[in-house]
């Protein structure tokens, strides 16, 4: 059960008699997180306080951690995702879990018990195929958020007749993810010739003086087109959730 249902269905039982004051202050104590020993403390609050569920970076936790998180997420406590999940953490997670559901590309793991409110529709481009870990994490989290994801992959500089084929579609779009590495220079185009935000995301690929994604970062952030936001290197995750945070804003009611 989603949280924001659970507070009401704890103040209906209040207001109906059905449990006390002190019962459902106690209740609703547990609710801003959840703690799971000393090392372990799972934000549920967090839909209710952003609109974003728990995304729970797996890279460097134990298999004991990752074993208690899932136990805590077996009963319902709303929709999770896990970002970074290596395929035997998935494994644990699948063994507790009936209902999570993995993705190696890029090693992300959903858990939806509901389906969450629709947010509008992203568009999301890449570069180069090589780009797709970073593209699949900003995408995969942008559907976990509620929006429809429009895939356009290897649409790069290098070949911009593939980019140009694409462009009324993309137009369409309420909130735009580009992610590249090498030059970085394809957010650029892109925030030239459309009226919605662009979020840029930079990506580890590229030869050695890309160290590493720093020049795309770099060249992403000197962009001499307007209407352009940067996340850091790789973070998808921080593309799909500005994206769907900018398309849920535009399909709210009153917007």
């Amino acid at each position: 059960m989603e949280y924001q249902s659970k507070i009401k269905k704890i103040l209906e039982e209040v207001r109906l008699g059905v449990k006390l004051p002190e019962e459902a202050l106690e209740e609703l104590s547990e609710l801003p997180y959840m703690k799971l020993g000393d090392d372990v403390k799972l934000d549920l609050h967090r839909s209710i306080r952003k609109g974003v569920g728990e995304i729970i970076y797996c890279a460097g936790k134990s298999e004991d951690q990752i074993r208690k998180i899932a136990l805590s997420l077996s009963s319902d406590t709303g929709n999770a995702a896990f970002s970074r999940m290596s395929i035997d953490q998935a494994d644990i997670v699948s063994e507790i879990i009936p209902e999570f559901e993995y993705f190696p590309i890029p090693g992300m793991g959903i858990l939806k018990y509901h389906d969450p409110e629709p947010r509008g529709r992203v568009a999301l481009l890449a570069a180069g195929s090589s780009d797709l870990p970073a593209a699949e994490e900003a995408a995969r989290t942008a559907e976990f958020l509620g929006c429809t994801v429009e895939r356009h992959y290897d649409v790069g500089v290098a070949g911009l007749h593939r980019l140009l084929d694409i462009m009324p579609r993309i137009r369409e779009a309420d909130s735009i993810v580009v992610a590249a590495g090498m030059d970085g220079a394809l957010p650029s185009v892109v925030a030239g010739l459309v009226r919605t935000l662009v979020i840029a995301l930079p990506t580890s690929v590229g030869y050695g003086t890309c160290f590493g994604g720093v020049s795309a970062l770099l060249a992403m952030l000197n962009s001499c087109s307007t209407g352009i936001v940067v996340v850091n290197i790789d973070n998808g995750v921080g593309a799909g959730v500005a994206a769907s945070l900018v398309a849920g804003k535009l399909n709210s009611p009153g917007a």
